[in-house]
């Protein structure tokens, strides 16, 4: 039976003599009489700053939470699935809920994502708190999101590892942790009698509602329970991913103490009752349309000025939301649970050990930041898949790998292997169970593919380091051959499109007629490119499995880029007067008909200096968030062929300097981090080097706005890198060396012994004249090579360099450059 929501506001007399009496005693009464809500909040705030640790006090949560870099800024542990944070309301921000503006809060919810673009994602179930409500009438409280979003007080977030601060403009200040499946909060009330809250004054009530929204508004159904003796909320929903196609259902259990309960109910958008306590599909049959619906409490006013909110949290069910919740944070303790997150952040971080002498507080912010921010995802849903039963791993929010496999997942190879062979087996059984694996994957859905199948990178990058524990690398191998030779019947979320004219003209056609499935026709430079490397990193996985006669069709397919590089290609684009300009470089990657006549896509076009926005998934276009300048410098397989088809090595640095200087060159992307430091591929490592003291702190720093674009986990991937001093070529085992900002850092290797790399000879930070390499040293021998492999980081050894002011000769010559195809393969 459907239920019986009351019509609220109930009708009331007012005396007109009434509120203005009042209006004259709040102006004759002291200002210390009533608590404003900025008072309360320099009350509470003075135990809410930074961590004194040596590594924790360094980390800034906020950095990248404007500027579509949408970072998740809340309390999280590394790889947790409970996520708390306050969200915004400025939806085209919040992609992970809070953003660093003055926009409104509109609650506190416990699952996110960070640094993702597409739509706002996760962010359900979201807790609001009124102080109180006018009259003392819980019906007159705010209950929608649309209307119950108040203003935060400007500078009272707070934001370190493991918690969340901040002061809101209705005298409420809330605090948030988080377990691994459990958000717990700590909200601050005034000790006055009454407070302010929307520009008014309330009795000191407060009343905590329980949405079951997510940021994107993209519910369907569920149920919500409240129980009225103990408080206890609890329910569920069905929503759809940020990204992709699909559904998920999500459950919680919410439990309150600090305060007597007055009265319990629902509501449903303005509809407030407290005479129903459940409704839904299961409790009555009820299918709760979209929008705001929920349970709330009225409480008395808390004795210590403090309400605790637990909130469990499972993809399975409300029981083992509850379990969750009963288990990891049974008696509520806040400092508790802060304290363990900050451990298990600083286990995590202290693999790596750098020297700090020298460096700003800005920039040991900088590298410490992004580090902290490589480790928030893709998150440990192992215990709560609810797609399959499996034994195996399950890890979410690889989101996307097109974005992570370039930087993030080789830093997790080397500081934390046992999590990311992990999460090597969780693609693996994703593939055994759904039949391919995946590009992109949110919210247990299938994200839309942007590229390549760039899971085969991550399963070869992976192969290549030799991660072993528990990984069935006969299954693996099926898999990446299956993206290779199977095309899906959707291939628009998974595996790649257009594989009959991959295999049959060595590229994707402009004018593809894909007869065995369907996905977006279109990006045919960029999935060429991609597929090709793709092949690739096959190519290495049979020859490391002994399939001898697949590593040579791989290999073969792996040069098909070449079939879209059109040589008489030239560059020309319009000066600031209107003028067509030719740049002095010839030799592009472009779309090709399937004739094998050439199709022109502007070679600027999808850059920052020419439709930049042109290029994403609905893209017309032939490349994909980027360039065909970009596009044209992806072939780490074979980057000697691609120095001598763009005219040598001189040309090739020329070209590669123009890229960066001219505005062509996005950061905010990932395919554009291995650009600066593809010099090495010309014998200029200390062109690398150059530009990295360009972009940081130019484009990566301290700021909130301090990363480029969406940080993808990856953003601070590549910063971390960067201090370093060393950058990988994913997919393979190499690591292209560039001076180490830091005087020396040690990395902790799984056979327990340091792999250092320090700098010996002048250094000069926080100057930083001294940028480039002179020589170097491997365990006291002189090493002349411009990069490195994964044994360095496996067994360790030491890395001694000699800086200086100017480009020397060292990593120069041909014997010193990093592995080509062309060249010949690393044994």
């Amino acid at each position: 039976m459907t239920p019986f929501l009351k019509s609220l506001p109930r009708f009331r007399r007012f005396l007109i003599v009434l509120p203005v009496l009042a209006l004259l005693v709040w102006a004759l009464l002291p200002p210390n009489k009533l608590n404003s809500p900025r008072s309360l909040f320099d009350v509470i705030k003075g135990s809410s700053g930074k961590s004194s640790d040596k590594i924790l006090r360094y980390i800034d949560p906020l950095i990248g939470t404007v500027n579509g870099g949408h970072v998740f800024p809340g309390a999280t542990l590394p790889y947790g699935m409970a996520k708390a944070v306050a969200d915004s309301d400025n939806r085209g921000e919040a992609a992970a809920g809070f953003v660093s503006d003055d926009s409104r809060i509109q609650g506190f919810s416990h699952l996110h994502d960070s640094g993702t673009g597409g739509s706002p994602s996760l962010g359900n179930f979201p807790l609001f708190v009124h102080p109180g409500c006018p009259e003392d009438d819980y019906a007159q409280c705010k209950y929608t999101v649309l209307s119950r979003a108040v203003p935060r007080i400007e500078g009272s977030a707070t934001a370190r590892p493991g918690y969340f601060a901040i002061g809101l403009n209705n005298s409420v200040y809330a605090e948030m942790t988080a377990s691994e499946h459990t958000t717990l909060y700590r909200f601050s009330f005034s000790k006055e009698a009454e407070v302010a809250s929307y520009d008014d004054i309330v009795p000191n009530s407060p009343l905590i509602l329980l949405d079951l929204v997510d940021l994107g508004n993209s519910r369907t159904g569920g149920d919500i329970q409240v129980d009225p003796q103990t408080g206890r909320i609890s329910g569920n929903g069905s929503f759809s991913p940020s990204f992709g196609t699909g559904a998920y259902t999500a459950h919680f259990c919410a439990d309150f103490t600090g305060a007597e309960i007055r009265k319990t109910g629902t509501f449903l958008q303005t509809n407030v009752t407290d005479e129903i306590q459940a409704f839904g599909q299961l409790a009555t049959n009820y299918y709760i349309p979209s929008g705001s619906a929920g349970g709330w409490i009225h409480f008395d006013r808390p004795a210590t000025g403090q309400i605790m909110a637990r909130v469990g949290l499972s993809f399975i069910s409300v029981q083992q939301a509850c379990h969750n919740a009963e288990t990891e944070i049974p008696d509520f303790g806040f400092d508790g649970i802060v304290k363990a997150s900050e451990n298990a952040w600083k286990e995590k971080l202290s693999v790596i050990q750098p020297d700090h002498a020298g460096l700003s507080d800005e920039f040991l912010t900088t590298f410490w930041s992004g580090l902290y921010r490589a480790l928030i995802s893709p998150q440990d849903y192992t215990g709560e898949n609810q797609l399959w039963k499996s034994d195996e791993p399950y890890y979410d929010s690889f989101y996307c790998i097109w974005d992570s496999f370039r930087a993030q997942h080789p830093l997790l190879t080397i500081m934390d292997p046992a999590v990311q062979t992990k999460m090597v087996r969780s693609l693996i059984d994703t593939y055994k169970h759904e039949g391919k694996l995946p590009d992109c994957r949110m919210s247990f859905s299938k994200g839309y593919t942007q590229g390549g199948s760039n899971a085969d990178v991550v399963l070869a990058d992976a192969f290549v380091k030799n991660l072993t524990d528990g990984i069935d690398w006969a299954l693996g191998y099926e898999a990446v051959v299956s993206d290779a030779e199977v095309e899906p019947k959707d291939w628009s979320t998974s595996g790649r499109g257009s594989l009959e004219n991959w295999h049959k003209l060595g590229y994707v056609p402009y004018d593809d007629i894909d007869h065995n499935g369907t996905g977006p026709m279109s990006r045919a430079i960029s999935r060429t490119v991609e597929y090709a490397y793709d092949d690739f990193v096959i190519a290495l996985m049979a020859r490391g499995l002994g399939h001898k006669g697949d590593e040579t069709k791989y290999l073969q397919r792996s040069r098909n880029w070449k079939n879209l590089l059109n040589p008489e290609q030239d560059d020309r684009y319009r000066d600031e007067s209107g003028k067509v300009i030719m740049s002095d470089f010839k030799g592009f990657m472009q779309p090709r008909f399937a004739n094998g006549t050439w199709r022109y896509q502007n070679t600027r076009l999808c850059s920052p200096i020419y439709q930049q926005h042109s290029c994403y998934f609905d893209t017309q276009y032939d490349t994909y968030e980027g360039s065909p300048w970009l596009y044209t410098f992806y072939v780490p397989q074979d980057m000697a062929s691609l120095v001598e088809a763009l005219g040598g090595r001189d040309t090739f640095v020329a070209r590669l300097d123009h890229f960066h200087a001219s505005g062509i060159n996005y950061m905010g992307n990932e395919p554009n981090f291995l650009t600066t430091f593809q010099f090495h591929y010309a014998g200029r490592p200390g062109r690398s080097n150059y530009w990295l003291h360009q972009y940081i702190p130019g484009q990566f720093n301290a700021s909130v706005n301090g990363i480029p674009g969406n940080d993808d986990c990856a953003m601070g991937a590549f910063t971390a890198f960067a201090f370093m001093g060393f950058y990988p070529v994913a997919g393979q085992d190499v690591y292209l060396l560039t001076a180490p900002m830091f005087r020396q850092v040690s990395l902790r290797t799984p056979s327990g012994r340091m792999a250092t790399l320090r700098n010996v000879g002048g250094f000069d930070a926080p100057r930083y004249d001294n940028i480039y390499i002179q020589s170097a040293k491997l365990n006291g021998k002189p090493y002349t090579r411009n990069w490195i492999t994964h044994d360095f980081f496996l067994h360790g050894g030491v890395l001694d360099f000699v800086l200086g002011s100017t480009e020397s000769d060292w990593g120069s010559r041909i014997e010193d450059l990093p592995p080509s195809l062309s060249t010949g393969l690393q044994d």
